[in-house]
């Protein structure tokens, strides 16, 4: 993992994404004693907190951004075709389509973060895509809809 460096602020809980599952080593110089699991926002930045670090030594949130891409998120997953789930991502106001392992499903734009889509009939688990003027954002994990 490159070099660690302070969160500028504290991230909307809407924008985080679910904790990958990631292990890095104790890295003494950097004082990056990790505390609690990371999370990913959905612009690909991943957070943290450590033990310590920071101007007082007293803890920190840490960020890293380098290699990982934007995704989008799942506010309900699982669900049977017919029912409503929530996309949440970066960036989402313009999206153009939404599918779901490659059929396409009905969608409404709430807001630039959130998406509500419908599971389509003839659907099966996978992944999610969406299609916005700045590329294809996939899920970070599959969606599994129910028989």
């Amino acid at each position: 993992m490159a070099s660690t460096s302070p969160a500028s602020g504290a991230v909307p809980s809407s924008q985080l994404g679910c904790a990958q599952k990631l292990s890095f080593g104790v890295n003494k110089g950097d004082s990056i004693y990790p505390r609690s699991a990371l999370f990913q926002a959905s612009d690909g930045t991943m957070y943290g907190t450590a033990y310590e670090g920071g101007s007082d030594r007293q803890g920190t949130v840490f960020s890293e951004g380098e290699g990982f891409g934007p995704f989008v998120a799942f506010v309900r997953n699982p669900a049977k075709v017919g029912q409503r789930f929530g996309l949440l991502g970066q960036g989402l106001k313009q999206t153009s389509s939404v599918s779901l392992n490659g059929t396409a499903a009905k969608f409404t734009v709430k807001s630039d973060p959130l998406i509500e889509a419908t599971v389509p009939a003839g659907a099966g688990t996978g992944f999610v895509t969406v299609t916005t003027p700045s590329g294809i954002l996939t899920s970070n994990v599959p969606f599994h809809v129910i028989p």
